[in-house]
């Protein structure tokens, strides 16, 4: 790209045109001669920055916000919306009370809506669908306990395990980017594996996508998504369902959008440490590790030496022993597709 002169730069070349002009110019810093070429230069430069701003809108990996859009409305790509979470929460009460729908249940500071009508059961208890009135991550929460803002007649207003997922911030600059130099570089191929992982990828609430060919036999496909670093809604799988049964090829056999299969992988470990505060060393210990299992993708296996490195490379920590897992964890995806995450830690001393 061109190198833009400085101010200084310009401005002595106007002082210097000057002279070649008229030998006998003053272009002494306190003449009316500098002072000219000071303003033009001031000028020029702000000419020269916005003819570079306008070079780097050309390309969608430079381009502002605005421009990027554009860039992606172009090629049908559309930013992906902010979705709520939805899920589930277990009520309480006198069998055969009834829980209307849009209530509201509160837990927290965010605040979620009964989707269906339900009864309670003979043992007193009942699953409710709920979703969540404010979109964002934020609204995800799991096995939390909650309240009904106003409880019918015969319920509780206590809940219990409300776990809903599913919920996602509106999509960033740098995701909508990357589908699009996805799409420039892996153009549509008449349903590969990479236009699967597009389909699925442009539908909201979806922040990755995995491909499995031929996973159940010839002429199937299968789609595993995650949802904001974490397992998707059944709204959210069935919207990624119905999209791709609608622009698949009409020869493909069978595809299916399947959630991933999470494992909670606890660490007991027990470490030396050179200095400093053991509850420190702990908590380091736990990011890292969080960290770590944060770059996992379903259906990646968990390699104990890994762990170990990870552990053995925070500050302070000069000798460990990790007595669980006892060894590497192999990722099911024949019957299911399995996607570790980090369970509890327990840190102690060697």
């Amino acid at each position: 790209m061109h190198n833009i002169p400085t101010f200084e730069e310009i401005r002595q070349a106007i002082l210097r045109d000057m002279v070649s002009l008229n030998p006998e110019t003053d272009v002494s810093s306190d003449s009316d001669n500098y002072i000219r070429a000071s303003s033009l230069a001031s000028c020029a430069t702000g000419q020269y920055a916005h003819q570079a701003w306008i070079l780097k809108q050309f390309f969608p990996d430079t381009a502002d916000t605005d421009f990027l859009e554009r860039h992606c409305n172009l090629r049908g790509i559309r930013r992906k919306n902010a979705t709520s979470a939805s899920g589930t929460v277990i009520a309480h009460g006198i069998p055969q009370s009834s829980i209307d729908a849009d209530l509201q249940i509160k837990c927290g500071e965010h605040l979620y809506t009964v989707l269906e009508k339900a009864y309670i059961k003979e043992d007193g208890t009942v699953v409710l669908s709920i979703r969540s009135l404010e979109p964002g991550v934020i609204s995800n929460q799991h096995n939390k306990t909650a309240q009904f803002m106003a409880a019918p007649v015969g319920v509780s207003s206590d809940l219990e395990n409300l776990d809903v997922t599913g919920g996602t911030d509106v999509e960033s600059d740098n995701s909508l980017l990357n589908r699009l130099l996805d799409l420039l570089r892996r153009p549509p191929a008449g349903g590969n594996q990479y236009d699967y992982k597009a389909w699925a990828l442009s539908v909201d609430g979806v922040t990755s996508a995995y491909v499995y060919p031929l996973r159940r036999g010839l002429g199937t496909v299968d789609v595993v998504i995650t949802s904001g670093d974490n397992v998707p809604s059944d709204d959210i799988v069935s919207k990624v369902q119905n999209y791709i049964d609608s622009v698949r090829p009409v020869t493909a056999k069978n595809s299916m959008v399947i959630k991933p299969d999470v494992t909670k992988v606890d660490i007991v470990v027990k470490v030396s440490l050179s200095g400093g505060a053991f509850d420190k060393a702990a908590n380091d210990i736990k990011q890292a590790l969080q960290e770590h299992f944060s770059a996992l993708k379903p259906g990646d296996s968990v390699i104990a030496s890994q762990l170990e490195a990870v552990i053995s490379d925070v500050t302070s920590v000069t000798d460990r022993k990790m007595t669980l897992p006892k060894g590497n964890l192999v990722a099911e995806t024949n019957k299911k597709i399995e996607w570790f995450m980090l369970g509890e830690v327990d840190v102690g001393l060697l």
